[in-house]
């Protein structure tokens, strides 16, 4: 019965919610989790240490958030900042988020902000030439290192 009465639910569709509930959080990827707002890594990374600030609650847009959710999803990135500083020692961040689908959104139905580390002469040919990204790093290796930055 627990099967007939959650089909159809978040978690059967969203990867947010489905990551929340996986029960295994280096599993699903997730470094921190807040009241309101987790950290999560990317799956599909543009760079080592690309992450995204979730708002808990199954929500698409900016203006459906509460400000405390928005608020704890900022916190949660200046947090994430402070980590991948330690971690990477990047140049800079691009931070944002898209809304929608025709904003380019990849999961438009939940609310989340990415937060993406840069270095200095950063991009190269393969992301142009080859519609490939190059990563230093596995995942499970950004993870170790970022979930150890956090807890310091």
């Amino acid at each position: 019965m627990s099967y007939v009465s959650t089909a159809g639910s978040p978690a059967d569709t969203c990867i947010f919610c489905s990551a929340l509930a996986a029960g295994d959080d280096r599993r699903a990827l997730i470094l921190q989790r807040g009241q309101r707002a987790f950290l999560i890594l990317n799956a599909y990374p543009y760079a080592s240490g690309h992450l995204m600030s979730v708002v808990t609650r199954h929500v698409a847009g900016f203006e459906e958030a509460t400000a405390e959710e928005l608020t704890e999803a900022v916190t949660l990135i200046q947090t994430a900042m402070r980590a991948i500083q330690a971690a990477y020692r990047p140049d800079g961040y691009n931070i944002g988020m898209n809304q929608g689908r025709a904003a380019g959104a990849g999961v438009p139905g939940h609310l989340h902000l990415h937060v993406v580390p840069r270095w200095s002469g950063d991009t190269n040919f393969m992301p142009i030439i080859g519609n490939t990204r190059v990563l230093p790093e596995s995942l499970e290796t950004t993870y170790d290192r970022l979930s150890t930055a956090l807890r310091s």
